[in-house]
């Protein structure tokens, strides 16, 4: 088992799209057993999860990360079936080598390389993290918490590299800001417009307002916070009516001089000044946060460095991930296999960056002392 490879391409077998698990979690509890954990399943609505131990002292290392995949797309395009964990020349294919199956086997690799030590290493795999993210990680997080199991540290394994194995180690991500706004106006006649109330003007003002300015400049870790419109629509088939409504939606990442709450509070100030009725849906999928480096961090660094040669750099950039629920729980950091051909057709790793991998998650074992 101290070979990722078999264990890799046994879970990328099963088609696991989210929500469906398809068997994944089952392989993975098999082979954690057998290196003398304590597995435990847990299951909220139709996600999978798993919580698996070896040891009860401190110092405590968690591993997370995520069996479920997105859906492989037209299969047809795919040179073999994405599921069927091809091997050609020394490239693993299939989806979740990457993103992130391939970082789970790596990991129980490492643990199988490693002699059980003082401290205990734990993983936190969840069924849920490409989906809505509402029964996997966060659900866990709250029965670890009522277990009284709190690590000292969480390393997430999803891909964080971005041309070496080692590059990248993030330690935060910004926040994301969802917002759906209903500008409403009075309908009539496009040549009588003394008689109406264009909502699509007062749209338009308000958007131009939002974008009018940076949000700021950004900050030690992070970079500026962006706002992007994604859509807008009036939906109008008319030439000569101007219409009662009018809509648009827009999303902000957000570094740490915000929270969705002062964001929220910009928008509907903003959206105030230019139009007098109006409907604002925001939802936040995750507040920025921000792992601040110490001894924790260098040690990470150390070991990467130690095993690929590489000093990793600091990063927040990228999408939201699980981090940002278990940032809430105890510190926390990603890194894990190079990103560029997660979520493609032929997704794929090569076999010695997956063994790579493994060596780097044992020399940061070694590094916490577990």
């Amino acid at each position: 088992m101290t070979d990722p490879l078999p264990l890799a391409q046994a879970l990328i077998r099963c088609a696991s799209v989210t929500p469906a698990d398809a068997g994944a979690q089952d392989v993975l509890a098999a082979a954690l057993a057998s290196l003398g954990f304590t597995v435990t399943r847990l299951r909220w609505g139709e996600t999978e999860n798993l919580y698996a131990r070896r040891g009860t002292a401190g110092p405590h290392l968690c591993f997370a990360g995520h069996t479920d995949v997105v859906p492989p797309g037209e299969t047809a395009a795919w040179r073999d079936n994405p599921f069927a964990a091809v091997v050609r020349d020394d490239i693993l294919y299939g989806r979740g080598a990457c993103d992130m199956k391939g970082a789970i086997a790596a990991f129980v690799a490492a643990v199988a390389a490693h002699p059980q030590g003082p401290g205990s290493i734990s993983l936190l795999i969840t069924g849920d993290e490409e989906g809505p993210a509402t029964d996997g990680t966060t659900r866990v997080l709250d029965w670890m918490a009522e277990h009284d199991e709190r690590p000292d540290f969480c390393l997430v394994g999803e891909p964080t590299c971005r041309a070496a194995l080692g590059d990248v180690i993030k330690i935060g991500r910004r926040g994301s800001l969802n917002a759906k706004l209903t500008v409403h106006g009075t309908q009539g006649h496009v040549a009588y417009p003394h008689r109406a109330d264009n909502p699509a003007h007062r749209l338009v003002a308000t958007l131009a307002a939002l974008i009018a300015a940076p949000l700021d400049a950004g900050t030690r870790f992070f970079e500026p916070s962006s706002l992007q419109i994604t859509t807008i629509d009036i939906g109008n088939p008319a030439t000569n009516v101007i219409p009662a409504q009018a809509r648009a939606g827009f999303n902000i990442r957000f570094n740490d001089r915000h929270t969705s709450e002062t964001l929220g509070g910009w928008i509907r100030a903003t959206v105030a000044r230019h139009a007098e009725r109006f409907d604002l849906d925001l939802s936040c999928s995750g507040e920025s946060f921000l792992t601040a480096p110490g001894p924790a961090v260098e040690t990470l660094i150390a070991a990467i460095a130690r095993a690929t040669g590489v000093t990793p750099m600091l990063d927040t950039g990228g999408g939201t991930s699980d981090a940002r629920f278990i940032t809430r729980h105890c510190p926390v950091a990603e890194f894990g296999l190079i990103g560029s051909s997660m979520h493609q057709v032929d997704e794929c790793v090569p076999v010695a960056e997956l063994r790579a991998l493994a060596a780097a998650y044992r020399a940061i074992l070694e590094g916490f002392g577990v």
